[in-house]
């Protein structure tokens, strides 16, 4: 069993999240580790319960994720997916024959009264990971991006319209009534909190809307540390760095530190950026300044103990403080 000052609660959604969680699993006591992800990007498809963030992290902690993706499964056929096509169905949204199975086995759970909690354990269990994940709620919270043409559900603006309609703002419709996952409410002693490299706005956010979380996450006298999903101005993928610019913030890490400050008291900045050190830390947050680039799983595992090194330090000072 993991030490009660040994469990870090990392926040995840997408690949980013996904990586440093999987790096962080490397690196840690099973028993020391619970991912809370997002699931505002939760969908109804062709009568299937559709969690992509959830299966992302949880392919990506089982060793399945499709490697030149890093979302759906590996050595996947697309027999589905072609047979509908011929139909004239939906075939936007692609989902692989082993992925389908994953939502069809989610869905039949969900309908027989299961929630998306349990049924998450069972197949993360089934499908051999060790560490916790759980959802941000058991409650369908849905991502709306308004644009400009209109309110537009996250996955049709995301991937229909390839993030192409200009973004005015979000809201996540359900999150003012939603339940957060028991963790969330009552988390055990922590040794931190880690925010993963997830897009701020549509990963990280929809957690912090889940009514008592930013104030549980700022009441904790642990330390918090976020890792930049921005690298010299870019996104490291998705499009963090488009929204960062349509939503008034400087597309940059520093853009992403401004964002979360008063949630962090660190924040992990690639070495391309050390620049923005300085300016970061006028912000009262601490920086640690490391090669934040995830090339293969070497890279998520040093990263991961990085960023526990960071989260240690940064107890130390907050116990002299």
């Amino acid at each position: 069993m993991a030490d009660l000052n040994d469990r870090i609660l990392a926040l995840a959604g997408g690949v980013g999240g996904a990586k440093l969680a999987l790096g962080l699993a490397g690196e840690l006591p099973p028993d020391a580790l619970t991912v809370v992800v997002n699931t505002a990007d939760d969908f109804d498809h062709l009568g299937l319960s559709i969690s992509p963030d959830l299966d992302t992290v949880m392919y990506t902690l089982a060793g399945v994720a499709n490697p030149e993706t890093g979302w759906g499964r590996r050595q996947e056929t697309w027999t589905v997916m072609e047979a509908l096509g011929q139909l004239g169905g939906e075939t936007w949204f692609r989902l692989g024959d082993k992925d389908l199975a994953t939502h069809i086995e989610r869905t039949r759970r969900l309908r027989t009264g299961e929630t998306l909690s349990a049924v998450t354990r069972d197949l993360a269990r089934r499908l051999g990971v060790r560490c916790a994940i759980v959802p941000m709620t058991d409650d369908a919270v849905r991502t709306i991006v308004t644009t400009d043409q209109g309110d537009l559900a996250f996955q049709d603006w995301f991937v229909r319209l390839h993030c192409e309609p200009a973004v005015r703002s979000l809201h996540f419709a359900g999150a003012a009534t939603a339940t957060p996952h028991p963790v969330l409410q009552d988390p055990p002693d922590l040794r931190g909190i880690v925010i993963c490299p997830s897009n701020p706005f549509v990963s990280v956010a929809p957690i912090l809307a889940v009514p008592g979380v930013r104030d549980m996450i700022e009441r904790l006298k642990v330390p918090k540390v976020a890792v930049t999903p921005i690298v010299g101005g870019q996104a490291i993928k998705g499009p963090a760095a488009k929204m960062l610019a349509e939503l008034g913030h400087d597309v940059s890490a520093l853009g992403v530190a401004r964002y979360y400050k008063g949630l962090i008291d660190g924040f992990v900045l690639d070495q391309a950026d050390a620049g923005l050190a300085p300016a970061i830390e006028a912000l009262g947050i601490e920086v640690q300044v490391t090669d934040t680039m995830m090339r293969n799983d070497l890279d998520k595992r040093r990263l991961a103990a990085s960023t526990l090194d960071f989260v240690d330090a940064l107890a130390r000072s907050l116990q002299h403080s």
